[in-house]
């Protein structure tokens, strides 16, 4: 039986190209791979549907696969340059065809399968990109785009008869009509909407991950899991104060708190919990305790008494509510840049 490894997102196109190709007979393993900056697949509240449920309902298997430093190495520096954002679209399209070569090598499969469709992405999903994609990959005429096959050059499995040009589609551009007719008819009646899943094309999120790279050149993955959670304020070049915005991202915060962290809150008033990354100065310590006091119950007060812990240690400082002056001072955020410099 003729074998083949898709690319698999979870997202409508992707399975789509899945079930073209088992529809015409092709055993499909579909390959998931992982990063920092995509939809969690762990956490379902953070996707608008199971991305997986198509693989359970039409019997295809899908394997995960996390890329880890490959990925934050070309985020840093993509040789083909971010997108309108952080998004290196190119470059991880290269680094996710040559990691599924690997598995197609591995498991003797024909060739790979993407859900791409021509003119739907300007940077990465163009007529003349697909050819240096491939080519850098590695994967040169092994990669069939069921979608729009039709409007590509023949491939290798096409030439050497392991599937049919009339088995391909025609789609081309950004409409989503021609896709959400072909799942009506497949019976795909869940998928998660288009678009978001990358965090790299948030404009306030990459200028989070701007920022963050251009004060440590080597972070860790947790300074990395911060950037999803709360309010962000660089006080310095050695220090960041983040405060909560709801309950789950207090949880959030507290489950990757180091015992050298520093973290306030207010008891007795509903209350962000607030931590201080970097060097704590007396004065970033006030400043997170007034940041702290802004976003909470007691705001309104005069004054209010903030509890800090850091380890087994506790104490104790008296803080008034921070101004908008003060907010619009340290906020890492594009749009408050954009206001501060005109």
């Amino acid at each position: 039986m003729t074998k083949a490894v898709a690319l698999y997102s979870g997202g409508l196109d992707s399975t789509l190209a899945i079930l073209i190709m088992m529809r015409h007979g092709i055993d499909v393993t579909a390959i998931t791979f992982l990063n920092h900056f995509g939809c969690d697949i762990s956490d379902r509240s953070s996707c608008s549907k199971d991305p997986f449920a198509a693989s359970v309902k039409f019997g295809f298997t899908v394997k995960l696969s996390h890329l880890s430093e490959k990925f934050l190495d070309i985020v840093k520096n993509p040789k083909h340059g971010h997108g309108k954002n952080m998004n290196p679209c190119v470059d991880c399209r290269i680094l996710m065809l040559k990691e599924a070569k690997q598995f197609m090598d591995i498991t003797g499969s024909d060739f790979l399968i993407t859900g791409e469709v021509l003119g739907q992405r300007p940077m990465s999903q163009r007529k003349d990109c697909f050819p240096r994609i491939d080519r850098e990959a590695d994967v040169k005429g092994l990669v069939v785009r069921p979608l729009c096959g039709k409007l590509l050059p023949p491939t290798v499995p096409e030439q050497n008869g392991l599937i049919q040009r009339d088995m391909l589609y025609d789609f081309n551009g950004r409409s989503r009509k021609p896709q959400m007719a072909l799942a009506e008819e497949f019976g795909l009646n869940e998928y998660p909407a288009p678009a978001g899943g990358c965090l790299l094309t948030d404009p306030n999120y990459s200028y989070k991950l701007k920022d963050l790279f251009e004060h440590d050149k080597d972070p860790d993955y947790r300074d990395i899991n911060f950037l999803r959670i709360g309010r962000h304020f660089r006080f310095s070049s050695d220090c960041k104060i983040i405060v909560g915005r709801n309950k789950e991202e207090n949880e959030q915060i507290q489950s990757l708190v180091h015992d050298d962290d520093f973290l306030l809150r207010i008891p007795g008033h509903g209350s962000p919990l607030t931590i201080l990354l970097g060097n704590a100065s007396s004065e970033a310590l006030s400043t997170a305790a007034s940041l702290c006091m802004r976003y909470s119950g007691a705001r309104k007060l005069p004054e209010a008494e903030v509890l800090i812990s850091r380890g087994d240690e506790h104490l104790t400082l008296k803080a008034h509510a921070a101004s908008e002056q003060m907010i619009s001072k340290y906020r890492i955020e594009k749009e408050n840049n954009q206001k501060i410099l005109i």
